[in-house]
């Protein structure tokens, strides 16, 4: 079933919704005028949901490398566009290390799907 969920072109269409459904909650969470008060730091909150929205990412498309760089850096300016919308919010700041968290995030998301790609890969014919 997991080589399935990884590999089957079939899947990719639910990777890619659940995709936007992580980035809808992503932006409503950065862009609202109160985070919810969830324990272990913002930093840390900003690196686990950069891994999971890049490995979800990865997951959505053809597992190539060129397509994993697209995912990944599309995600890293999704991450400059949070702090620069969060620049002109009142309510929030813009922070270079948040953006370095979500780099850290993606670099760390990009490795997981590469490895559990590789660990579940299909039996050579």
């Amino acid at each position: 079933m997991l080589r399935s969920l990884l590999h089957d072109p079939a899947f990719r269409r639910a990777w890619r919704l659940l995709l936007a459904v992580l980035l809808a909650a992503a932006s409503w969470l950065a862009f609202m005028p109160q985070p919810p008060g969830v324990p272990g730091g913002d930093k840390l909150h900003h690196l686990l949901g950069f891994a999971a929205l890049t490995l979800v990412g990865a997951l959505g498309f053809e597992p190539r490398w060129r397509t994993l760089l697209v995912v990944a850096c599309a995600l890293l300016l999704y991450g400059a566009f949070i702090e620069l919308v969060q620049s002109q919010l009142p309510w929030r700041s813009a922070e270079w290390a948040d953006l370095l968290a979500d780099g850290l995030g993606v670099m760390l998301g990009a490795s997981a799907a590469a490895v559990l790609r590789r660990t579940a890969a299909p039996a050579a014919a």
